[in-house]
């Protein structure tokens, strides 16, 4: 069975009297010996750095008691050294701690007791990094997933998920070394929000053991936010010419930010600036159609997907400006220019047809030239 903070090592009077004063009967009783001690890493992110060790015991009622002196060793062969002392029945070493505590009790004369057990700061319960981390792309937020490993590992050692998070700079294909703790979780998944959409980030997952032990890091993901919308009404131009037109992002501010009114616009295909329209064909049946000259789509896919969520990367080819049947629950990608070089990808999911009318979910990357609409396994 897992030890569970336990008593290591019963430190017998000599012990304690090897590493400290010698013991002298003062015309104070000698306070007894601490007992319950166990300890507590504090995560840094750097597994072989922990911010520091918080020990911790039961206090010792004796009117007698005075002072508790934590002494410590950086490894086995080393002498005891003194640490600290303290009033109360806790110490926060900080940095990086030493192999092993103990704690003794003394009186007002210095007079100490028989130390504690100690406890050895036991690198062999670390967990393994946390695997298979992916993630999905949503309106200012991240939701992140990885296999459930580390707490299969160790169930009874297990404390908690670590999730970190850095900007990730798109041109270098790396992360920016800048970390930042997203916070934590006992569940394989975290959804990271408040989120800037079109600002790419890296993720990061480490587990930690019930003593702090923190294992090293998932394999890093990025992920980009970006806005969408739900069930959007398009019509053909017969039926409203006014809202007969969708368009992704209009830069009416011309300053490459897409503001809130600036996204997921419905307006009549004859102004020029839709990315596309819905017209019926020969026979009635309800097509999207491309209309500004730098917009072209392509179907996500051959078959119907589940939710908007189902279509990930944007393709790297294969868009064109023909039109395309309107089929229900599939979906289409858009890839646009708009003016400055770089394609912005768009998304759309139908969810329901009518003679003159079309109903779909969207996503846009507001994110130039990044082709993640909604989710990553790189």
């Amino acid at each position: 069975m897992r030890r569970h903070l336990e008593i290591i090592l019963a430190l017998p009077l000599a012990a304690v009297l090897t590493a400290c004063q010698d013991y002298v009967t003062g015309t104070s009783a000698v306070p007894p010996a601490p007992t319950g001690l166990y300890y507590r890493l504090e995560p840094s992110g750097d597994p072989d750095r922990p911010l520091g060790v918080v020990l911790r015991w039961d206090a010792v009622n004796d009117p007698a008691l005075a002072v508790y002196n934590v002494y410590s060793r950086a490894s086995t062969g080393a002498e005891w050294g003194l640490r600290g002392s303290t009033t109360s029945p806790s110490f926060h070493d900080d940095g990086v701690p030493h192999l092993e505590y103990f704690v003794t009790a003394a009186n007002a004369n210095g007079d100490e007791s028989d130390g504690s057990a100690s406890v050895l700061i036991d690198e062999r319960l670390r967990l393994p990094a946390p695997d298979s981390l992916w993630s999905v792309s949503l309106n200012g937020a991240v939701h992140l997933a990885w296999r459930d490993n580390a707490f299969q590992a160790d169930p009874q050692g297990f404390s908690a998920y670590r999730v970190y998070s850095a900007p990730y700079d798109l041109d270098l294909n790396q992360c920016v070394n800048s970390w930042s703790l997203e916070g934590t979780t006992v569940a394989s998944t975290f959804l990271a929000g408040n989120l800037s959409n079109g600002r790419p980030r890296c993720f990061g997952i480490s587990a930690v053991t019930i003593e702090g032990f923190e294992s090293l890091w998932s394999a890093l993901r990025y992920d980009t936010p970006r806005p969408d919308g739900q069930e959007v009404v398009v019509y053909t131009a017969a039926a409203d010419p006014l809202k007969s037109g969708f368009r992704f992002f209009l830069d009416a501010n011309n300053d490459g930010q897409a503001g809130p009114l600036e996204l997921g616009l419905v307006s009549s295909a004859g102004t020029g600036q839709m990315d596309f329209t819905v017209q019926p064909d020969v026979n009635g049946n309800l097509q999207l159609v491309p209309l500004r000259a730098n917009t072209s789509v392509q179907r996500y896919g051959s078959a119907p997907i589940r939710d908007l969520t189902a279509i990930d990367i944007a393709p790297n080819g294969g868009y064109a400006r023909t039109a395309l049947l309107a089929q229900l629950r599939c979906g289409y990608v858009f890839q646009m220019n708009e003016g400055d070089g770089f394609y912005r990808y768009g998304a759309i999911r139908v969810v329901a047809t009518g003679t003159n009318y079309v109903i779909f979910d969207w996503s846009y990357q507001t994110d130039r030239g990044n082709p993640e609409l909604i989710r990553t396994d790189r």
